[in-house]
């Protein structure tokens, strides 16, 4: 938490990803120096950073070794984490509530994702009956 009582990492401020982001540029390394010592794609790892996708438990066991946090938090925020930006100072007053809104934008997009695809699925199940 900052002075401010900002948890910039807590489960209502960042997700999985920003705090994968978080610990790696915590640890000083750049996402082609992790994603090596993990032995995975740079492509793979910016998909965790941007909630596209999550590791198996041994890559995020590997990674929070590696960044010097808990696993927990870099699943929920909570326990052994990166330090918080030091002396960063929102931009504006309405700083909090654009991060609110996106993260309900976000939410809304996942949740959309997947309806999309289980009408996607529907339609191949239709498709594979053929015309009744």
């Amino acid at each position: 938490m900052t002075d401010d009582g900002y948890d910039w990492f807590g489960p209502d401020a960042a997700t999985f990803g920003d705090r994968v982001a978080g610990a790696r540029e915590a640890a000083g390394m750049t996402q082609a120096q992790l994603a090596r010592r993990l032995g995975i794609k740079k492509s793979t790892l910016s998909g965790w950073e941007q909630d596209l996708s999550e590791p198996r438990a041994n890559k995020l066991s590997m990674m929070a070794g590696l960044v010097n946090v808990s696993i927990m938090w870099l699943l929920t925020g909570e326990g052994q984490g990166a330090a918080t930006p030091a002396d960063e100072d929102p931009v504006g007053p309405d700083f909090h509530n654009i991060l609110a809104e996106l993260r309900e934008i976000r939410a809304a997009m996942r949740a959309n994702t997947e309806r999309a695809a289980r009408l996607e699925k529907k339609l191949r199940l239709l498709l594979e009956k053929g015309p009744l």
